[in-house]
């Protein structure tokens, strides 16, 4: 329903992962046989996860280990893996700035040039490792380097904006992205993101998307809703972007994967975003707490380092466990940001859902008050869900 925000304008109310609740129904069963296994281009997964594209959070080593463990890690093709040949030093300088030095090193840092030989480096490194090569660019990106990646041969290739769109107009002198001819010509499966829409989704679905990346600033260190004002509460974006995808299935038999990007820290909040429709999710921050992460314990957002108006921010989030700890367990944290997998099997198994598909149809009821009602002490105390 309309809200009237005044005699020129009205608003469709939204709603974010915080403000709603899973309903139980009328089953049960044992976690144990709950099936969380997806797939996204013709590579199943059977953890629903996927590390986001951030240089604190996935490089070489990372990558390698979420395959091993049925998550996917993805590298961002323009960050300091590839613009330095021994990153390490530069993540230390990263790690040990001040708060009102932060961005300015930020900005002379990746000032550096990227290089194409590292990007196929980098690609080749994942693969010998065993694992899957799933790489991210821009659409800048992508017009540039695209042909190296697909010479390297990735895996799956990432094209991600704040908001990316089929219907993008440029200056003359900026290089124009087809997305469909991208799609259609590179060797590998292409996802697409970020959108927040309905129509955006089809449009992108139309284009030849794998996959379509959901969310608009939710993220622990993204500040593109401060500073540009645009996005939609996660619940709602993720569920009206998920509606475009069960509706493109219908028209031409095609299932494209929704994928919800951003604002996820707990179990809870998968288990949430998948119930609006979600396949998958993308996570940065929890991710980024393991101690195999490359940011010492930080993470910062794709956007932080722009030259011109940076949209992210260095957020210090520890380092809590294993990534191992935090993705398939055991937990040694009683604040649903380890064991994920656990938790989401706990929670079909909760809801009687044994699929993902069965997960996306249980009731979600608004629940304001979820994350406060009867914890007067964990809040009191800072434990649990009081942190």
């Amino acid at each position: 329903m309309d809200i009237q925000i005044g005699r020129g304008k009205k608003a469709r109310r939204a709603y974010g992962i915080d403000e709603i609740a899973l309903a139980p129904g009328g089953r049960t069963l044992d976690p144990a046989l709950a099936d969380t296994r997806w797939s996204v281009g013709g590579i199943e997964r059977s953890i629903p996860i996927l590390a986001s594209a951030m240089d604190g959070v996935v490089d070489t080593r990372m990558a390698i280990l979420l395959s091993e463990l049925g998550a996917l890690g993805v590298m961002n093709l323009e960050g300091i893996q590839t613009r330095y040949a021994d990153p390490n030093p530069v993540l230390d300088r990263i790690a040990a700035v001040g708060k009102t030095e932060f961005v300015g090193l930020m900005q002379e840092l990746y000032a550096e040039p990227i290089k194409p030989e590292l990007i196929r480096q980098r690609i080749a490194e994942i693969k010998a490792g065993g694992g899957v090569a799933a790489v991210s660019l821009t659409p800048a990106g992508a017009a540039r380097f695209g042909a190296v990646v697909a010479e390297a041969q990735a895996d799956l290739l990432l094209i991600q904006a704040t908001v990316v769109s089929t219907a993008h107009l440029s200056p003359e002198s900026v290089p124009f992205l087809d997305l469909a001819k991208f799609c259609q010509e590179m060797p590998m499966p292409v996802v697409l993101g970020n959108c927040v829409t309905y129509d955006v989704t089809l449009d992108l679905m139309k284009a030849g998307a794998a996959a379509v990346l959901v969310g608009i600033g939710p993220g622990a260190a993204c500040t593109s809703r401060g500073v540009l004002g645009v996005g939609v509460p996660q619940a709602t974006a993720v569920a009206d972007c998920a509606a475009a995808r069960d509706d493109y299935f219908a028209a031409t038999g095609r299932y494209v994967p929704v994928i919800a990007d951003g604002g996820i820290i707990t179990g809870g909040d998968i288990c949430k975003c998948i119930a609006c429709g979600a396949d998958a999710v993308m996570i940065g921050s929890p991710i980024a707490r393991a101690a195999e992460a490359p940011g010492r314990g930080f993470h910062w957002g794709m956007a932080t380092p722009s030259p011109v108006l940076p949209r992210g921010t260095r957020i210090n989030v520890g380092t809590t466990g294993t990534i191992r700890d935090i993705l398939v367990g055991p937990a040694k944290l009683d604040d649903g940001t380890h064991n994920l997998l656990g938790a989401l099997k706990t929670s079909m198994g909760t809801l009687g859902a044994k699929t993902l598909k069965e997960m996306q149809q249980v009731e979600v009821v608004i629940a304001p008050s979820l994350l406060t009602e009867g914890k007067v002490y964990q809040k009191a105390q800072q434990l649990g869900m009081g942190k």
